[in-house]
C-alpha cells in the first residue's frame, strides 16, 4: 500500500501516485481484520498517528465495530487528520459493514475496475463515500518481494485515494482535512448523484490540480457529517460556518442526498490524552506527511 502511495519507481519498482509524499508506517497487530468480529487493530496505532506530524491516515483494513478504536478515530479527527478506509471485500459474503470505514468521520472507499464499474467483491452501502482503482493493480506478491502480481480490493483503492488526497493537499498546504476531502468528493465522477456502490465516484485529483475544480468550502465543517470538527476560524465567522455545513453528511439518514460530504495516519490510552509513538514497522496502517512534499502532476490513463 505504501508503494502505491509513494513508491519511488527505482530499480524496477512501482512509482506511486504521490512519490514525494512521506510515509510513517505504524506497527500494529491485525487480529480479527477481515472478519465479522471485533476489529482487533490496536487503538494505540491511531493515537500514535494522530499525535505525529502526519496529515492523512490510510487504513487499508477492516473488521467489526470497536468502541476503543472509534474513540481513537474521534481523537484523530479533532487533531485535524484525514481518515480513509476501505469499505471491505464482502459484497458476495453477506455484504456486512466493515469498520473503521463505517464510522461517520471516516471516508469509506470502494473499489472499481478499469471500466469504472464497482468491483464485484466491493462491500457497498450508505457508508460508501468514494471509490478508486482497485482491480488488477500490480502489488508485490512473493516472499522475496521481487515479483508483482495483479491484485485487487478496497485496500488498494484506499491507498490510491490517500495518494490523491496527498497530491491535492500538497498543492493547497493551507487547507484543512475537511477541505481536501470535500474537493475529492465534489470532483468525483458521480459527485452530484452519489450511489451506495461507489459513493461520489472515482477520485480524480487532476480535476483540481490541472483544472482548478472543486470548492473547498468551510475549513472547520466535516463534509461527511456536517458537524464542526475544527476551530480554525474566529467565533464570529464560526457561527456562520456551522450553519453552512448543517444538514449534510454521513450522519444523516439519507446519505445520498448529501453531495457536499466530503487526512492519512494511525494512533495510547483510551481517553483524550496523548499516545506513544510506536515503532516504525508495519504494512496496512500508514500515515502520510506532506511537509516538503511539493506539487506533482499525475495523468491517469482511462484505460
Amino acid at each position: 500500500m505504501a508503494e502505491l502511495i509513494a513508491g519511488s519507481g527505482k530499480g524496477g519498482t512501482l512509482k506511486g501516485l504521490a512519490p514525494k509524499a512521506k510515509i510513517i508506517p505504524i506497527k500494529t497487530n491485525l487480529k480479527g481484520v477481515g472478519g465479522p468480529g471485533k476489529l482487533g487493530v490496536d487503538a494505540k496505532a491511531i493515537r500514535a498517528a494522530a499525535d505525529s506530524d502526519a496529515q492523512i491516515i490510510n487504513m487499508s483494513f477492516g473488521g467489526g465495530a470497536n468502541p476503543a478504536f472509534k474513540k481513537a478515530l474521534d481523537y484523530a479527527t479533532k487533531k485535524g487528520k484525514l481518515l480513509l478506509a476501505g469499505t471491505g471485500n464482502d459484497a458476495k459474503k453477506g455484504n456486512q459493514e466493515n469498520y473503521p470505514a463505517a464510522y461517520p468521520n471516516v471516508a469509506a472507499v470502494a473499489s472499481i475496475d478499469k471500466t469504472g464499474r464497482v468491483a464485484e467483491s466491493s462491500t457497498y452501502g450508505k457508508q460508501t463515500d468514494l471509490s478508486g482503482p482497485g482491480e488488477g493493480v500490480p502489488v508485490l506478491c512473493d516472499g522475496e518481494k521481487q515479483a508483482y502480481c495483479p491484485r485487487g480490493g478496497t485496500s488498494v483503492a484506499t491507498a490510491i485515494a490517500s495518494a490523491s488526497a496527498a497530491l491535492i493537499w500538497s498543492h493547497h498546504p493551507d487547507w484543512t482535512a475537511n477541505q481536501v476531502l470535500r474537493v475529492l468528493l465534489k470532483t468525483g465522477d458521480l459527485a452530484d448523484k452519489p450511489s451506495i456502490y461507489v459513493g461520489h465516484g472515482a477520485v480524480r485529483p487532476r480535476m483540481n490540480l490541472l483544472e482548478g475544480k472543486g470548492d473547498p468550502g468551510d475549513p472547520d465543517i466535516s463534509p461527511l457529517t456536517g458537524e464542526r470538527t475544527l476551530n480554525t476560524k474566529s467565533k464570529e465567522s464560526g457561527s456562520d460556518a456551522k450553519n453552512s455545513g448543517k444538514g449534510s453528511g454521513k450522519g444523516d439518514s439519507d446519505k445520498e442526498a448529501a453531495p457536499d460530504k466530503v487526512k492519512v495516519a494511525d494512533s495510547k490510552t483510551e481517553d483524550e490524552g496523548g499516545s506513544w509513538l510506536l515503532p516504525a514497522i508495519g504494512i496496512a496502517a500508514g500515515v502520510i506527511i506532506l511537509g516538503g512534499c511539493g506539487f506533482a502532476v499525475v495523468r491517469i490513463r482511462r484505460n
